[in-house]
């Protein structure tokens, strides 16, 4: 991977197993563009998002309990050379500990993560904590009602315990505005993302991949140029999108 992010640069980084990662990039990329300062990314895995925020003048810092991750995230950055993305080892469920980020962050974002943490309340009231006064929270979670892309993960079985697996199969709207209430924070807006076609691509991938993994990319890459006919298909097949996306708000008044 770090040989590619030298050849394509950061846009090397939104390139892994996990296809849909392109889809939360480009949702989470028009909501960027509102915003500007500080940026906390909450389980940030290996640092594509950190990095796309920095790219985009974000004072921007990933948290992640892997050591192993921050190492290559922060190795990428640098390949990329991207300025002002920063990595630091901190397990989020104890996130509420860090009181260096207390009141300091304009944006946190916590894509994928929260359907790994079983206190997922003590989650979005420590992300509170870190937000400024009118700070903002984009977050991305499965959407409880998707089908399966393939039998194994997606069907689970669900961890029950804190082991790196979904603990739960996903969130619906209620959900998260009942989350968003009781940890003092206001919904702004609930979409969704990575429709049919972006699953049924996962699915080739995972495929494919099996026989051989260059052959797999190979396959994949251009259709992912087709992001605008997941929504279209979407409608037609009636078929639930795999990701459901919050943008919430800590109040600028008590």
């Amino acid at each position: 991977m770090n040989l590619l992010v030298r050849v394509l640069g950061f846009p090397a980084t939104l390139i892994h197993g996990d296809t849909l990662v392109w889809d939360r990039w480009r949702w989470l990329k028009t909501r960027l563009k509102e915003h500007q300062g500080t940026l906390l990314d909450v389980g940030c895995g290996s640092g594509a998002f950190t990095i796309g925020a920095a790219r985009m003048g974000y004072d921007a810092l990933g948290l992640s309990w892997d050591k192993r991750n921050q190492t290559v995230a922060a190795e990428r950055a640098t390949i990329a050379n991207v300025q002002g993305a920063h990595f630091d080892v901190c397990d989020v469920r104890h996130l509420g500990e860090r009181s260096d980020l207390s009141n300091q962050v304009d944006v946190v974002v916590c894509l994928e993560t929260i359907e790994h943490i079983q206190d997922d309340h003590k989650l979005l009231v420590d992300i509170r904590m870190c937000l400024k006064p009118g700070g903002v929270l984009l977050l991305t979670t499965p959407n409880r009602q998707f089908r399966a892309i393939g039998p194994l993960p997606d069907d689970g079985p669900l961890s029950v315990v804190e082991d790196g697996g979904h603990v739960r199969r996903g969130y619906l709207e209620s959900d998260l505005r009942t989350l968003c209430e009781g940890a003092g924070m206001q919904v702004d807006d609930i979409s969704y993302c990575s429709g049919f076609l972006s699953q049924k691509i996962t699915y080739l991938l995972r495929v494919s991949s099996k026989l051989n993994r260059y052959l797999g990319w190979t396959i994949v890459l251009p259709l992912r140029l087709l992001p605008f006919l997941d929504v279209f298909l979407g409608r037609v097949f009636h078929w639930p999108p795999y990701s459901i996306c919050l943008q919430a708000r800590k109040p600028s008044k008590a």
